[in-house]
């Protein structure tokens, strides 16, 4: 595991349009945020719900901190992006998913601060936005508190350590892979925000597989299962955190059956 300092290309962030659009579908979950976030986030692409978009969540969350969410979009062709995000979280988007030469799945942990509608956003070649999610009652806390590692007072010693695994078919590679990272939001008294904000995945030969923008409402010790095209060979993995630093490591996927999350 290598930590060094240097600076990746810069993602493209969500646009952040200066006026409110009128032109957004009635929500079926009825929040209350819809119309503000739909404007932010989707500016004036057309948007449709649709339930092609498999989100998976846990009705009721058992720990505030650690809420898993898996986004399947296979059933969609042309997928250029995939945006997590949680209507009432003071963070509200937790992942901007790039999935290059990749399956449009994702799954991973966020933190929730309440009671709270959580997405997924779908956008195709075509610039329209497919979205699907449902209500996660949480307790609060899960974005105001620090991580358990700031308590314990032992996040340095291992930040960045990065653990992972891969497993190679005929329909691609499969990535399961985390970082030791606080992944502070800021909302807590005296701990600014510091969090793993990129993350790139490339193939032996150098080739951009995946790349993703992530917030600090990503769970403590962020982990990712991804689906990437490739021949079976080392799968290069590159983070960057809003403090600079830069962790890397390399999986070299073992044949055989692909698991299933």
């Amino acid at each position: 595991m290598r930590i060094y300092r240097a600076i990746l290309p810069a993602m493209a962030l969500i646009a952040l349009p200066a006026m409110a659009r009128e032109s957004l579908p009635a929500d079926p979950l009825q929040s209350p945020m819809w119309d503000y976030h739909g404007a932010k986030i989707f500016g004036d692409d057309k948007v449709v719900f649709d339930d092609r978009v498999k989100v998976i969540l846990p009705v009721i969350a058992e720990d505030q901190h650690v809420v898993p969410v898996t986004v399947d979009a296979r059933a969609l062709e042309g997928v250029q992006r995939i945006v997590v995000f949680a209507d009432l979280n003071p963070i509200p988007v937790a992942i901007d998913y790039r999935p290059l030469h990749a399956a449009p799945f994702v799954a991973t942990r966020i933190k929730l601060d309440q009671r709270t509608p959580v997405r997924a956003a779908v956008q195709l070649a075509d610039g329209t936005w497919h979205v699907a999610g449902g209500w996660i009652d949480a307790a609060g806390g899960g974005c105001s508190a620090p991580p358990v590692s700031r308590v314990r007072g032992d996040w340095a010693d291992h930040l960045g350590e990065m653990r992972g695994a891969g497993w190679a078919d005929s329909s691609g590679t499969r990535l399961r892979f985390g970082f030791r990272h606080p992944m502070d939001t800021g909302l807590v008294e005296n701990i600014p925000a510091y969090n793993i904000e990129t993350l790139q995945i490339s193939d032996a030969d150098g080739e951009e597989l995946a790349a993703m923008t992530i917030y600090g409402s990503v769970a403590e010790d962020p982990a990712f299962t991804l689906e990437v095209e490739g021949k079976g060979g080392p799968v290069s993995i590159a983070a960057r955190d809003t403090g600079g630093l830069e962790f890397s490591g390399r999986i070299a996927p073992a044949s055989g059956s692909n698991p299933k999350p």
